[in-house]
Order: C-alpha cells, then sequence, then structure tokens
C-alpha cells in the first residue's frame, strides 16, 4: 500500500531540511522564500526493531521493511489560494498525499529569515490552516453552483448531495476543518470524493533548537503546544538540523548521539510512526530463509485483502492463511516451535489481521 506524507509550512521553516534527515536526500535548503518549487520525493523505511528479531530467529537473509513516500512540497504564504507565491500549485501537491505534516518553526536565528519578519508559531500554523480552508471553500463553492439548479428537482441524492455542500461551507467559513465534522457513515464515500485539504489527517512538526531538546524552556513551542492541544491534534518536537546529522551517522555512533541528549529514539522515527498510526494502518510479515519482509494494510483488513497486497492471485486463489502472533514467534524461537505449543493457527476468509501477525498463505488460481 503506498503512503505518502506532504511536509508542508511557510518558507523557511526547515521542511527541506527535514526531508534530507528523513530521506538521506539532498533537496535544496536555502536562506530564502521557493528554494523548493517542485516537490522532492523520498522513500523512507518505517522502522520496526521486530524485523530484527525475527530475521534473527528465522536466519533469514534479507529484511525487507514496508516504507512511507515523504513529499518536500514548496512553502506557502498568505493567499496562497488565491494564487500567491505559486500558490495553487503548491496546493494541487497536497491533494495527492495521504496526511500532512505541518512543519513550524520554533526557534529564533537572526541569520534564518522568517517571511513574515518574526518568530510566531501560532500565527504561522493559523496562515498554513486558512489557506487550506480557503482553497476548500472555493472547491467546494464551485461544486454547489454546478449541482444546485438540478439539485431543486432532481433526486434525493443530488439534494443530500447540496445539503452537504452547505454544511461543510458554513463550518469552513467559520474556521472549523473538514476532518473535524461528522457525517454519516452513508455520505462519506462522497465527502472523500472531494478531495478536501482539510480533511486529511495531519501532524504537526515543531522544529526547535538544540537548546530546547537539551532541557531549555521555549515559550514559542509551549505557545503551539496549547494550540495544538485545542483540536487534540499530534505534535512531534524535533530539531530538523540535529536529525539531519544524526541520520547520516551509523547505528552505533547514533545510538551514542541520542545518549547524549537524553533520547530514547530520534525524532525522525517518531514521526515515520506517527504518520503510520495516524493512518490507522498495521503491519504483518512473511518470514523465511531468503527474506523477513513487512506488508502495510489497513487495520481492519481481513486475509484474502492482505494476501492481495503480496500478489493479486493470493487473493483471487485464496484458501487459508497459517498465522503466528509476534509474542509466540518470540517467546517459542520458530514456526516449529510455535506448531508444536498450538500457536500456529489456521484463519480462512473472515480472519482480520493483527498487526505483528506473521503470516503465510495457501492459495490455488
Amino acid at each position: 500500500m503506498a503512503l505518502k506524507c506532504g511536509l508542508v509550512g511557510l518558507p523557511n521553516v526547515g521542511k527541506s531540511m527535514l526531508f534530507n534527515g528523513l530521506s538521506n536526500g539532498n533537496a535544496a535548503s536555502a536562506n530564502f522564500p521557493f528554494c523548493t518549487i517542485e516537490p522532492n520525493v523520498g522513500v523512507v523505511a518505517v522502522p520496526d526493531q521486530r524485523m530484527e528479531l525475527l530475521a534473527e530467529l528465522a536466519h533469514s537473509k534479507n529484511i525487507i521493511p514496508t516504507a512511507i513516500e515523504f513529499v518536500d512540497i514548496a512553502g506557502l504564504v498568505k493567499d496562497a489560494h488565491q494564487g500567491e507565491g505559486l500558490g495553487n500549485k503548491f496546493l494541487s501537491h497536497i491533494r495527492e498525499v495521504n496526511a500532512i505534516v505541518h512543519v513550524i518553526r520554533c526557534f529564533e536565528d537572526e541569520d534564518v529569515v522568517h517571511v513574515a519578519g518574526g518568530v510566531d508559531p501560532v500565527f504561522d500554523k493559523q496562515v498554513i490552516d486558512h489557506e487550506l480552508r480557503c482553497k476548500d471553500i472555493d472547491t467546494l463553492t464551485k461544486r454547489l453552483e454546478k449541482i444546485e439548479k438540478l439539485a431543486k428537482h432532481g433526486p434525493k441524492a443530488q439534494q443530500r448531495t447540496c445539503e452537504l455542500l452547505n454544511l461543510f461551507l458554513t463550518e469552513l467559513k467559520q474556521g472549523r476543518d473538514a476532518r473535524a465534522i461528522q457525517v454519516a457513515e452513508i455520505d462519506q464515500p462522497l465527502i472523500d470524493d472531494w478531495q478536501l485539504l482539510t480533511s486529511k489527517p495531519v501532524i504537526y512538526f515543531a522544529n526547535v533548537d538544540e537548546a530546547t531538546i537539551l532541557g531549555k524552556k521555549n515559550p514559542h513551542l509551549a505557545a503551539l503546544q496549547a494550540a495544538i492541544a485545542q483540536e487534540n491534534g499530534w505534535v512531534i518536537i524535533g530539531a530538523a538540523a540535529l536529525e539531519t546529522q544524526l541520520n547520516a551517522l551509523s547505528r552505533q555512533d547514533k545510538a551514542f548521539f541520542l545518549k547524549e541528549y537524553n533520547l530514547m529514539e530520534s525524532a525522525l522515527n517518531k514521526l515515520i510512526q506517527s504518520a503510520y498510526s495516524l493512518l490507522q494502518l498495521i503491519t504483518y510479515f512473511t518470514v523465511g530463509p531468503q527474506e523477513v519482509r513487512a506488508w502495510t494494510i489497513q487495520n481492519g483488513t481481513k486475509a484474502p485483502q492482505a494476501a492481495g497486497v503480496i500478489h493479486t492471485d493470493f487473493q483471487r486463489g485464496f484458501i487459508k492463511a497459517e498465522v503466528i502472533a509476534f509474542k509466540d514467534y518470540k517467546q517459542y524461537k520458530s514456526e516449529n516451535g510455535c506448531r508444536e505449543a498450538g500457536k500456529l493457527r489456521i484463519e480462512g476468509k473472515e480472519y482480520i489481521v493483527q498487526d505483528g501477525d506473521v503470516m503465510l498463505f495457501r492459495f490455488n488460481v
């Protein structure tokens, strides 16, 4: 399953530096607005320590993790929805991603100009939120104009569409995002078809300085956290410059570096895992002498559909799945050990795959 997250924010907040840290890429990073014009794309492995243990126990030659695409989208500015700063082009790039990572600057640095003239993370957040809402309002207004005349004497489905369009327009104009608007389950496919920017799930990345990481109080960060708490949002705190350095180190050096900063793991790892969780994705594994491989599926997926992620023939000819929970594989050390302990289960078409399942599919086509 292809998962794509877009890095958005005002110019000069550290998006491209964060992208470089994520992907070990070489996205341009400079001290002026619109350094990024076309979006850079990096494919990033999802860190999962379970795979190393499985590979060790099964004596697998290779480990193939699942991955996320991160897209470094150019910095937005005020009135982007009206085309300012090539805004319409940049907003169209956001429409193509599954989730948004909103990078917000929470540090002072005289050598890095701020497009608004001063560091104010709450204001920065409000600017991007406003631009995304305005673009959605524009999208919905055009839809409503097309359908309104037809709906007066048309079928009930068209009338319902009009009702929903008016509801969303009212809420967006009052400052609510589309993802916060509750609708009946039967209406959700229609809402999804609108591809609203504010319906996309968001993670906020608070880009701080090293002093903050080391424990110094940061009023900019505190203000941003308070604003995000009001919408029950997700926030990851990290220093993009530090994370870029970390990602270039060997595993041993990285572990030492993290210990020096009293960190359990890098902010980039937290960001990747949070994006995965935010979209309600889980991982199952296939294990053998050649490789341990992770496969991404939506939480709630049944066994045949999970098999189809590997190959459509697996789903079409699905017979059964042999399943071992990760905790059992870890305890009994091997497939044979799990089988002897009665921990290898045979599951059919209605089985809902669980995160960490080790699976072998039987099929016939």
